[in-house]
């Protein structure tokens, strides 16, 4: 699920656009980049608050059952709100409500262009949708899928937990400590964290000030990969 984001825009000056950063982040060479998605490269908004409005009316919830659960899995959500004997319903309810509508959905600034600059091998988006629905998001975005795409379906935890981006570090066959993930939410950052990695958050969902990450960025736009041996740097 997601919220709010920016509309896309054109790149912004490094002043304007980093916001925080580790000292020597930008001296280090990274081997992969894992992306999230929702937020991150593709704003979903319209689709998702549509298909989530009508699943919480159909069961009856007020509005701010949704509050604080953006980058999570959509199941612990439902999990959260509904009877353990509804569960498997109220999944599959809201499953169908996002597989459904893909209206306006689009790339967010800078994405397609940054996650199309790294080669296969150094490259993966890291979900927490299922596969199927990530699979219809990606497409409806128009964004350059990458052969490896994580989600929900192949880890036996979400976000926040470690274990979406050390399957994403594990299928490119690199070190997550080498692996730089970008964010828009804190669950995913802390999941980020704990893999080991080095976090990029992203502001849009969330402020400057709520993302604990290595580097936060107003957008993608600003944010370039220099290709050296054994890998890249980050230049913002």
């Amino acid at each position: 699920m997601t919220q709010q984001h920016p509309e896309p825009r054109a790149r912004p000056s490094d002043q304007e656009n980093a916001r925080a950063a580790a000292p020597g982040i930008r001296d280090r060479v990274f081997t992969a980049a894992l992306f999230d998605m929702d937020g991150t490269l593709i704003d979903s908004t319209p689709a998702v608050d549509r298909s989530w409005t009508t699943w919480g009316e159909e069961w009856g919830l007020d509005p701010a059952f949704r509050e604080g659960m953006h980058g999570k899995p959509a199941i612990g959500l439902v999990s959260a709100v509904i009877a353990p004997e509804l569960v498997d319903e109220a999944f599959a309810r809201i499953l169908h409500l996002e597989l459904v509508d893909l209206d306006g959905i689009t790339p967010l600034g800078g994405a397609a262009e940054l996650l199309g600059s790294l080669p296969e091998e150094r490259r993966a988006i890291v979900t927490s949708c299922t596969r199927e629905l990530a699979r219809a998001r990606i497409g409806a975005a128009g964004i350059p899928a990458p052969e490896t795409v994580v989600t929900i379906d192949d880890t036996p935890r979400g976000k926040p937990f470690p274990e979406p981006f050390l399957e994403g570090a594990r299928r490119l066959g690199v070190d997550p400590r080498d692996c730089l993930v970008f964010e828009d939410a804190p669950a995913g950052l802390a999941a980020g964290r704990a893999a080991g990695c080095t976090t990029v958050g992203v502001t849009g969902t969330h402020s400057a000030a709520e993302l604990d990450a290595d580097l936060v960025v107003d957008s993608l736009a600003g944010v370039r990969f220099i290709p050296v041996p054994g890998g890249f740097r980050l230049d913002f």
